[in-house]
Protein backbone atom coordinates (compact mmCIF):
# COMPACT_ATOMS: atom_id res chain seq x y z
CA UNK A 1 0.00 0.00 0.00
CA UNK A 2 1.11 3.53 -0.54
CA UNK A 3 2.07 5.51 2.24
CA UNK A 4 2.25 8.96 -0.45
CA UNK A 5 -0.27 11.52 0.21
CA UNK A 6 -3.77 12.36 -1.76
CA UNK A 7 -3.21 15.24 -3.21
CA UNK A 8 -5.86 18.22 -4.56
CA UNK A 9 -5.99 20.55 -6.90
CA UNK A 10 -6.79 24.21 -6.23
CA UNK A 11 -6.61 27.43 -7.34
CA UNK A 12 -5.49 30.76 -5.85
CA UNK A 13 -8.56 32.74 -5.39
CA UNK A 14 -6.94 35.80 -3.37
CA UNK A 15 -4.18 36.80 -1.68
CA UNK A 16 -4.10 39.65 0.80
CA UNK A 17 -0.57 40.98 2.57
CA UNK A 18 -0.86 41.01 6.48
CA UNK A 19 2.38 42.01 7.36
CA UNK A 20 5.43 42.92 5.21
CA UNK A 21 6.36 39.35 6.52
CA UNK A 22 2.83 37.47 5.85
CA UNK A 23 0.47 37.13 3.44
CA UNK A 24 -2.62 34.94 3.43
CA UNK A 25 -3.62 32.72 0.56
CA UNK A 26 -7.46 31.93 -0.10
CA UNK A 27 -7.57 28.47 -1.94
CA UNK A 28 -10.80 27.41 -3.97
CA UNK A 29 -12.20 25.42 -6.84
CA UNK A 30 -13.70 22.14 -7.74
CA UNK A 31 -10.54 20.09 -7.21
CA UNK A 32 -10.82 20.64 -3.21
CA UNK A 33 -13.90 18.74 -3.26
CA UNK A 34 -12.21 15.59 -1.67
CA UNK A 35 -10.26 17.74 0.86
CA UNK A 36 -11.39 17.06 4.78
CA UNK A 37 -10.36 18.98 7.51
CA UNK A 38 -8.70 16.73 10.77
CA UNK A 39 -10.46 19.03 13.16
CA UNK A 40 -7.06 19.23 14.85
CA UNK A 41 -6.19 23.06 15.16
CA UNK A 42 -2.59 22.93 14.14
CA UNK A 43 -2.95 21.01 10.96
CA UNK A 44 -1.47 21.80 7.54
CA UNK A 45 -0.76 20.87 4.27
CA UNK A 46 1.77 20.15 1.74
CA UNK A 47 1.80 22.96 -1.08
CA UNK A 48 3.34 22.34 -4.02
CA UNK A 49 3.35 25.49 -6.26
CA UNK A 50 3.66 25.75 -10.11
CA UNK A 51 6.97 25.04 -11.29
CA UNK A 52 8.14 23.39 -7.97
CA UNK A 53 8.11 19.35 -7.61
CA UNK A 54 8.73 19.31 -3.29
CA UNK A 55 5.81 20.56 -0.95
CA UNK A 56 6.56 23.27 1.74
CA UNK A 57 3.87 22.74 5.01
CA UNK A 58 1.77 25.35 6.17
CA UNK A 59 -0.97 25.44 8.74
CA UNK A 60 -4.19 25.78 7.71
CA UNK A 61 -5.26 28.81 9.46
CA UNK A 62 -9.27 27.81 8.28
CA UNK A 63 -11.19 25.58 6.05
CA UNK A 64 -14.55 26.40 5.44
CA UNK A 65 -15.64 23.04 3.69
CA UNK A 66 -14.96 24.87 0.50
CA UNK A 67 -11.72 27.27 0.70
CA UNK A 68 -8.54 26.90 2.66
CA UNK A 69 -6.53 29.90 4.38
CA UNK A 70 -3.17 29.66 4.41
CA UNK A 71 -1.35 32.40 5.92
CA UNK A 72 2.43 32.30 4.50
CA UNK A 73 5.74 33.64 6.06
CA UNK A 74 7.58 35.58 3.55
CA UNK A 75 11.74 35.13 3.15
CA UNK A 76 14.30 36.92 1.24
CA UNK A 77 14.71 33.45 -1.09
CA UNK A 78 12.84 30.32 -1.70
CA UNK A 79 10.49 29.02 -4.52
CA UNK A 80 7.40 29.75 -2.63
CA UNK A 81 8.68 33.02 -1.14
CA UNK A 82 9.17 33.82 -4.55
CA UNK A 83 6.09 33.12 -5.29
CA UNK A 84 3.85 33.99 -3.21
CA UNK A 85 5.72 37.83 -2.77
CA UNK A 86 4.28 38.65 -6.24
CA UNK A 87 1.03 37.90 -7.56
CA UNK A 88 -0.03 34.59 -7.49
CA UNK A 89 -3.75 35.05 -8.21
CA UNK A 90 -5.32 32.39 -10.47
CA UNK A 91 -2.53 30.34 -9.90
CA UNK A 92 -2.92 26.66 -9.57
CA UNK A 93 -1.54 24.70 -6.67
CA UNK A 94 -1.37 21.14 -5.61
CA UNK A 95 -1.90 20.62 -1.45
CA UNK A 96 -1.62 16.96 -0.01
CA UNK A 97 -3.95 15.63 2.50
CA UNK A 98 -4.35 17.64 6.36
CA UNK A 99 -2.58 16.06 9.07
CA UNK A 100 -2.26 17.51 12.69
CA UNK A 101 -0.45 16.84 15.90
CA UNK A 102 -2.22 19.26 18.57
CA UNK A 103 -3.85 16.69 21.41
CA UNK A 104 -4.74 18.75 24.31
CA UNK A 105 -5.18 15.94 27.28
CA UNK A 106 -8.41 15.67 29.21
CA UNK A 107 -9.31 17.62 32.03
CA UNK A 108 -6.78 20.76 31.06
CA UNK A 109 -7.82 24.18 32.37
CA UNK A 110 -4.77 26.23 30.38
CA UNK A 111 -2.70 26.52 27.07
CA UNK A 112 1.17 27.64 26.64
CA UNK A 113 1.67 28.81 23.36
CA UNK A 114 5.11 29.65 21.90
CA UNK A 115 6.76 30.14 18.55
CA UNK A 116 7.82 32.59 15.79
CA UNK A 117 6.05 34.25 12.71
CA UNK A 118 5.84 30.59 11.16
CA UNK A 119 4.29 29.16 14.39
CA UNK A 120 1.76 32.69 14.80
CA UNK A 121 -1.27 30.62 12.19
CA UNK A 122 -1.65 27.66 14.25
CA UNK A 123 -0.94 29.16 17.49
CA UNK A 124 -3.98 31.42 16.66
CA UNK A 125 -6.48 28.44 15.61
CA UNK A 126 -4.96 26.66 18.78
CA UNK A 127 -6.53 29.63 20.50
CA UNK A 128 -9.53 30.54 18.60
CA UNK A 129 -10.22 26.62 19.27
CA UNK A 130 -10.15 26.74 23.10
CA UNK A 131 -11.89 29.49 24.66
CA UNK A 132 -12.74 28.11 27.29
CA UNK A 133 -9.22 27.47 28.52
CA UNK A 134 -6.43 29.90 30.48
CA UNK A 135 -4.43 30.41 27.11
CA UNK A 136 -0.55 32.05 27.29
CA UNK A 137 0.96 33.00 23.78
CA UNK A 138 4.23 34.55 23.42
CA UNK A 139 5.01 35.73 20.00
CA UNK A 140 8.41 36.31 18.47
CA UNK A 141 7.60 38.24 15.27
CA UNK A 142 9.62 40.70 13.22
CA UNK A 143 6.01 42.88 12.25
CA UNK A 144 2.75 44.02 14.29
CA UNK A 145 0.24 41.85 13.73
CA UNK A 146 -2.60 43.66 15.82
CA UNK A 147 -5.85 42.14 15.76
CA UNK A 148 -4.30 38.58 14.37
CA UNK A 149 -4.26 36.48 18.32
CA UNK A 150 -8.24 35.69 19.81
CA UNK A 151 -8.66 38.93 22.30
CA UNK A 152 -9.09 37.09 25.29
CA UNK A 153 -5.44 35.32 25.26
CA UNK A 154 -2.83 36.87 27.13
CA UNK A 155 0.04 37.78 24.50
CA UNK A 156 3.53 39.02 24.64
CA UNK A 157 4.59 40.40 22.00
CA UNK A 158 8.18 39.59 21.10
CA UNK A 159 10.54 41.28 18.74
CA UNK A 160 13.62 39.04 17.47
CA UNK A 161 17.04 39.33 18.32
CA UNK A 162 18.36 39.97 14.90
CA UNK A 163 20.45 38.03 12.42
CA UNK A 164 18.41 35.25 12.72
CA UNK A 165 18.53 34.35 15.66
CA UNK A 166 15.77 33.56 18.46
CA UNK A 167 15.28 34.40 22.20
CA UNK A 168 12.78 32.06 22.79
CA UNK A 169 14.86 29.08 24.43
CA UNK A 170 15.05 31.76 27.02
CA UNK A 171 11.42 32.88 27.03
CA UNK A 172 10.91 29.14 27.83
CA UNK A 173 13.22 28.54 30.67
CA UNK A 174 11.68 31.63 32.43
CA UNK A 175 7.98 30.62 32.23
CA UNK A 176 6.11 30.63 35.66
CA UNK A 177 3.59 27.70 34.67
CA UNK A 178 -0.09 27.56 35.85
CA UNK A 179 -1.34 25.42 38.28
CA UNK A 180 -2.99 22.37 37.91
CA UNK A 181 -3.57 20.46 34.47
CA UNK A 182 -2.25 21.96 30.93
CA UNK A 183 -0.24 21.51 27.70
CA UNK A 184 2.55 23.07 26.13
CA UNK A 185 2.75 23.91 22.38
CA UNK A 186 5.66 25.41 20.64
CA UNK A 187 7.23 25.93 16.97
CA UNK A 188 10.16 26.79 15.55
CA UNK A 189 13.67 26.61 14.22
CA UNK A 190 14.43 23.16 14.71
CA UNK A 191 17.83 22.91 16.62
CA UNK A 192 16.12 24.94 18.73
CA UNK A 193 12.78 22.86 19.31
CA UNK A 194 15.00 20.42 20.12
CA UNK A 195 17.22 21.91 22.76
CA UNK A 196 13.43 22.97 24.75
CA UNK A 197 12.44 19.86 24.15
CA UNK A 198 15.46 18.28 26.42
CA UNK A 199 14.05 21.44 28.74
CA UNK A 200 11.19 19.98 28.86
CA UNK A 201 11.70 16.28 29.81
CA UNK A 202 14.78 16.54 32.17
CA UNK A 203 14.42 19.97 33.86
CA UNK A 204 10.62 20.49 34.49
CA UNK A 205 10.02 16.15 34.05
CA UNK A 206 7.17 16.37 32.18
CA UNK A 207 5.18 13.36 30.01
CA UNK A 208 5.22 13.47 26.31
CA UNK A 209 1.20 13.92 26.65
CA UNK A 210 1.66 17.23 28.16
CA UNK A 211 3.67 19.03 25.33
CA UNK A 212 4.01 19.12 21.57
CA UNK A 213 7.16 20.47 20.27
CA UNK A 214 7.79 21.12 16.38
CA UNK A 215 10.55 22.09 14.32
CA UNK A 216 9.04 24.07 11.61
CA UNK A 217 12.41 25.06 9.80
CA UNK A 218 16.08 25.10 9.65
CA UNK A 219 18.84 27.83 10.44
CA UNK A 220 20.98 28.10 7.51
CA UNK A 221 23.47 27.65 9.67
CA UNK A 222 22.39 24.18 10.54
CA UNK A 223 21.31 23.58 7.57
CA UNK A 224 21.57 19.91 5.68
CA UNK A 225 20.90 21.09 2.08
CA UNK A 226 19.77 18.72 -0.74
CA UNK A 227 23.10 18.18 -2.89
CA UNK A 228 22.18 21.67 -4.78
CA UNK A 229 20.00 23.64 -4.45
CA UNK A 230 16.85 24.08 -6.46
CA UNK A 231 16.04 27.69 -6.01
CA UNK A 232 18.91 29.14 -8.46
CA UNK A 233 18.86 26.53 -10.80
CA UNK A 234 15.10 27.40 -11.09
CA UNK A 235 15.70 31.40 -11.31
CA UNK A 236 18.39 30.46 -14.03
CA UNK A 237 16.32 28.45 -16.36
CA UNK A 238 13.56 30.53 -16.60
CA UNK A 239 15.80 33.39 -17.36
CA UNK A 240 16.93 31.36 -20.15
CA UNK A 241 13.59 30.52 -21.20
CA UNK A 242 13.58 27.00 -20.85
CA UNK A 243 10.42 24.89 -19.71
CA UNK A 244 9.64 23.26 -16.79
CA UNK A 245 10.63 19.72 -18.35
CA UNK A 246 13.85 21.28 -19.22
CA UNK A 247 14.70 22.94 -15.90
CA UNK A 248 14.13 19.82 -13.60
CA UNK A 249 16.67 17.74 -16.30
CA UNK A 250 18.92 20.20 -15.48
CA UNK A 251 18.45 20.28 -11.72
CA UNK A 252 18.53 15.89 -12.01
CA UNK A 253 21.64 16.15 -13.88
CA UNK A 254 23.46 19.08 -11.69
CA UNK A 255 22.54 16.86 -8.75
CA UNK A 256 24.44 13.75 -10.37
CA UNK A 257 27.36 15.65 -10.89
CA UNK A 258 27.62 16.60 -7.46
CA UNK A 259 27.23 12.91 -6.00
Amino acid sequence: MSTRAQTHTAVVEAREWLAPHLVRLTLGGPGLAGFASTGIPDEWVGLIVPGQFQSRYYTVRSWDGHRIVLDVVVHDEGLVTEWAARDCVGDEVTITDAKGSFALPEGSTWLLLVGDLTALPAMARIAEAHPGLQVRIWAEVPDELPGYLPGDAEVTWLAPPGDGASDLATVVEKIEWPDGKGYFWMAGESAQMRAIRKHLMRDRGLPSTAYEVMGYWRGAQKRQPRAVDPGPVWRAGKAAGLTDEQIWERYDASQEEDR
